[in-house]
Order: C-alpha cells, then structure tokens, then sequence
C-alpha cells in the first residue's frame, strides 16, 4: 500500500498490482508465492487464511527500508486507490476460482472500470473475467521468449494467445518488440502493451511503435522521459 500511495503521489498514470488466492480464497495482492522468501522455510500465500496473511508482514527494499507492510486484501486496494488512478490487476492463479473471485472483488467497483485492465498469462481466467465483467478492459501477458523463438513466432503466438483469452491486448517485453511484430497484432485486432520498459532504449522503442500503455519499474525516468520535449 505504501508503494501504491507513492505512485500515486509522484504522478503516475496507473499501478500494478498481482492477485494471489489465500487458502480460504481471498483475493491478497502480493507478487511471489511465498510471503518471504528469505524465511526458513519459506511459507506460501496459498497455504494461509486471509487473516494470517494480514499478520504478515513483507519488507520492500525500495520502499521505506524501516518499515515492514502487511499484504492486502484486494478489496482494501480497491477501496482506497479505484477511481482514483488506473489499476492494472494480474491474476496470478493457477486456481480455476481466482477469476471469479477477483470478479467479485472488482464488481462493487463497477463505476471505476473504466480505469482498470485485469491482466494474467493463464488465458481461461481472462474469459472468465471477460464473460463475469464485461466491458473491463483485459490483456494477455505473452510468456518470455525461449531461447530457439524468433519475432514471427512471437508475434503468432501473442496474437493468437490473445485471441484464445478474448483480450483487448497483449503485453510483450521490450526484445519482442518490433515494427513487424506491432503490426501483425493489430492486423489480428488486438494491440499491443508493454512490460518491463525500464531504460531509456525501450522507452525510445515503445514510443516509435506508438504503444500506447507501458509498465515500468523505473517510474520516475519514465514519467521523465514522457515529460522531454517531442523529438523527431
């Protein structure tokens, strides 16, 4: 939460958030599996009530190194930042229900979808979120790329990975990025999103394909970088 409120004091368009599934189904945002990873031994979202995982408490490197957080209920990040700033949500899974359940969560939020894309590299929690919640916004995130891949396969296998997820788009690291790539996506009517944008050539490289939603871990040099007088 206090990485949440920082994005949105420094200006960010939106935040990024992963959803993972406590033992008794609740929504908790945290982005590993585990709630610590340096734990002896280390202890798995999935195996702890909601109320246990809010007991824990996470430390963030980047963030406020004294204090140590609480995981949060879905529900609570909705409650304080939806409406007020984009909010792209991951379901992690590999839980059937998490679609439902994160549904469920956004559906008392009905007034602020307009600012939220649900995200997931598991194509049926995307159709499921697309029949539960239609009209948000949806995207398939397209797996790295193994070693033997070239950009012809990258570009097939995104689009149609997007189609099989009925999602408006599909994000794509920065070395899948291309003109060719761009253009058979959005021949196929899907566009293009990008993650893990975080120097200044794959800023330069999202900008000159005109993809028109990143994500960043570099916050401040890309709202730096977005701020610079237009070059030609």
């Amino acid at each position: 939460m206090a990485a949440f409120r920082a994005a949105l004091e420094l200006g960010a368009d939106a935040i990024e958030l992963d959803v993972r599934l406590s033992r008794d189904g609740v929504p908790m945002v945290h982005h590993n599996w585990y709630t610590d990873e340096a734990a002896t031994p280390p202890v798995p979202i999935y195996s702890l009530t909601a109320l246990q995982l809010r007991r824990e408490k996470v430390t963030d490197p980047r963030v406020e190194l004294s204090r140590r957080h609480p995981i949060p209920t879905l529900e609570e990040v909705l409650k304080e930042f939806a409406g007020k700033i984009w909010l792209e949500i991951e379901m992690k899974g590999p839980e059937p229900e998490a679609a439902s359940r994160v549904a469920s969560a956004v559906g008392e939020f009905r007034g602020a979808w307009s600012r939220m894309e649900v995200t997931s590299f598991h194509p049926t929690l995307l159709t499921v979120i697309h029949e539960l919640c239609p009209g948000i916004a949806t995207a398939f995130l397209f797996p790295m790329s193994e070693s033997w891949m070239r950009l012809d396969v990258v570009a097939y296998a995104a689009l149609h990975g997007a189609r099989l997820s009925k999602a408006d788009a599909v994000h794509l690291s920065p070395n899948q990025l291309s003109e060719e790539v761009v253009a058979t996506i959005r021949s196929g009517g899907v566009e293009v999103h990008a993650h893990a944008v975080n120097d200044e050539p794959a800023m330069t490289l999202a900008m000159r394909l005109g993809v028109p939603w990143i994500c960043s871990d570099a916050a401040k040099e890309a709202l730096a970088f977005r701020g610079r007088p237009t070059r030609s």
